[in-house]
């Protein structure tokens, strides 16, 4: 378990060295990171960012990587301008911060989203990813969003909606198997829950040995042990996506 002063133990782990392949924009109130594929498509993929934010490398790294694979990928600041987490924040003020950031609340930012979606970039069929943070906003979304077709949520942090599993949308959920944030007792729990109430496609994935934020906070040169499960999540999470899209 997580000791008791740092509740999210949110490693930053390897800072990719990335500048991203997309550009900036401004839809509305929210600031976003968009990447498009070389070829046109209508369809799109909502990329929710860890504590560490949408200008996070590594996250625009994902969302190039699913621009690579076909996707028209957006990044939306979910904290609207608020300070993301930084890495030499006292973890003891980490429940203080997270109060006026709540995963659950992110409703009418993906309203405004999927409107500039589908009417600035012709998506039809929008489905969505998140990690850590994010992860625990795809579960929300997956449980009341009626115009997401699928979701992938990586290493979301199950304890803020554990209560709730009658998914709408198909949902991959990639869990770490060493994750210090997310006890595999919870993991189980979510997983008869999901087999009890939900009535749509769903996977619950555990990766031996791997640690929170692996897919995409982890460099695989850096990492070479991790490198086939950090790649393995990857190719996972586009096949889950290439599926239901």
């Amino acid at each position: 378990m997580a000791n008791e002063s740092r509740p999210c133990p949110c490693d930053i782990g390897d800072r990719f060295d990335y500048g991203g392949r997309g550009q900036d924009v401004q839809v509305q109130h929210i600031k976003a990171y968009v990447c498009k594929p070389p070829a046109s498509t209508d369809k799109a993929v909502i990329v929710i960012h860890d504590i560490f934010g949408w200008q996070l490398p590594n996250t625009r790294y994902m969302a190039d990587m699913l621009a690579a694979n076909g996707y028209i990928a957006i990044c939306p600041d979910f904290f609207v301008g608020q300070e993301a987490w930084k890495p030499s924040n006292d973890w003891a003020s980490f429940d203080d911060w997270l109060k006026t950031r709540n995963a659950g609340k992110i409703d009418k930012e993906v309203d405004v989203i999927l409107k500039y979606l589908s009417e600035q970039c012709g998506a039809k069929k929008i489905g969505v990813i998140g990690f850590c943070w994010g992860g625990a906003a795809v579960q929300h979304l997956m449980l009341k969003n009626p115009h997401l077709k699928t979701g992938v949520s990586l290493y979301g942090v199950i304890r803020f909606f554990e209560d709730r599993s009658s998914l709408l949308h198909p949902t991959f959920f990639i869990f770490a198997e060493k994750d210090d944030c997310i006890p595999l007792e919870q993991v189980t729990l979510l997983e008869q829950k999901l087999k009890q109430n939900c009535k749509v496609d769903y996977e619950v994935k555990i990766y031996p040995g791997q640690t929170h934020g692996f897919v995409h906070r982890r460099r695989e040169d850096i990492n070479p042990q991790d490198k086939p499960y950090i790649e393995e999540g990857r190719k996972d999470m586009i096949n889950w996506l290439n599926k239901y899209l």
